[in-house]
């Protein structure tokens, strides 16, 4: 689906539930205009995986997602060789059941994400998720692929990418990313909605739910954000706290159901132990008011 316009890219990205502000919307637009990687970095739970999902179903295309951990390797993000089955022939060569054929050929080649996007002969969009969570090594080896859009395989030589894949990485931050890697891409920082703009997502991730208890869980949540906790809660959590109160049938926030529901919205007991009593009782209050 061509986007013609940062216009035409936020009702695409609204019609699949998707609400960024302007900024967020002109840094996709630019990154599928200008085919240049978009590196998306902001607090956890703020929606940059969300983002690239979006992405990909705005525009119909499949999605391919490499998620980084520490010690990923070359083997798990773009190839490795099937060595059960290379050994299964070999054997079978030996019987004279098969013709002899090249161990380190395309036939015993996996694909993993890197290498399946490089490969695809559609467009696909590759989402890099929390890019910060792989080693500096790994870091290092996606220069090639960002900046030449090719991998190099050293018993199939280097392989150019058919489809230029869309690309979308994210970061929390949890380390600084090299320079190198940042020159390849464009970059936006996501931060937390607006008031108005967390009620509208809400509203629409939450159908039917009363527009007193958006607003207020929008204003508590913004509240919350405020204040010094290990893990603030960032959109996800709004929204799943907001489809529990519904499914208790809330109309606005109370003390009560709050605190039995606050474990939807923050995810460390540190974080549980500092709202309560007094202090829970006055973000309530502030939020209804």
């Amino acid at each position: 689906m061509p986007i013609g316009s940062i216009d035409e890219l936020e009702s695409a990205l609204a019609r699949v539930s998707y609400l960024p502000d302007r900024g967020l919307a002109t840094a996709l637009y630019l990154s599928l205009t200008l085919e240049k990687p978009l590196l998306l970095e902001g607090e956890a739970g703020v929606g940059k995986t969300a983002a690239a999902k979006a992405i990909a179903a705005a525009l119909d295309v499949p999605l391919i997602r490499l998620q980084c951990y520490e010690g990923l390797d070359v083997a798990h993000a773009v190839y490795e060789w099937n060595y059960s089955r290379q050994l299964l022939h070999i054997r079978a060569a030996q019987e004279g059941t098969v013709e002899e054929a090249e161990l380190f050929g395309r036939d015993f080649l996996i694909r993993r994400p890197l290498l399946e996007a490089i490969e695809s002969e559609s467009q696909v969009l590759l989402l890099i998720d929390e890019v910060d969570r792989a080693d500096e090594e790994f870091e290092a080896f996606l220069l090639e692929i960002l900046s030449d859009f090719q991998i190099t395989i050293p018993e199939l030589g280097t392989i150019q990418a058919r489809q230029r894949p869309y690309v979308i990485l994210t970061s929390n931050r949890t380390r600084e990313l090299h320079d190198a890697l940042k020159r390849r891409c464009l970059y936006h920082w996501i931060d937390h909605p607006s008031l108005e703009r967390e009620v509208e997502i809400v509203r629409v991730h939450v159908p039917g739910v009363p527009e007193r208890l958006a607003e207020e869980a929008a204003r508590f949540a913004a509240q919350l954000r405020e204040l010094d906790l290990q893990k603030p809660p960032g959109i996800a959590e709004t929204i799943d706290w907001v489809q529990a109160l519904t499914a208790l049938g809330q109309q606005e926030l109370d003390v009560e159901h709050v605190g039995a529901t606050l474990g939807s919205l923050l995810k460390y007991h540190e974080d549980l132990l500092a709202i309560r009593d007094e202090t829970l009782a006055g973000l309530v209050a502030s939020s209804r008011g």
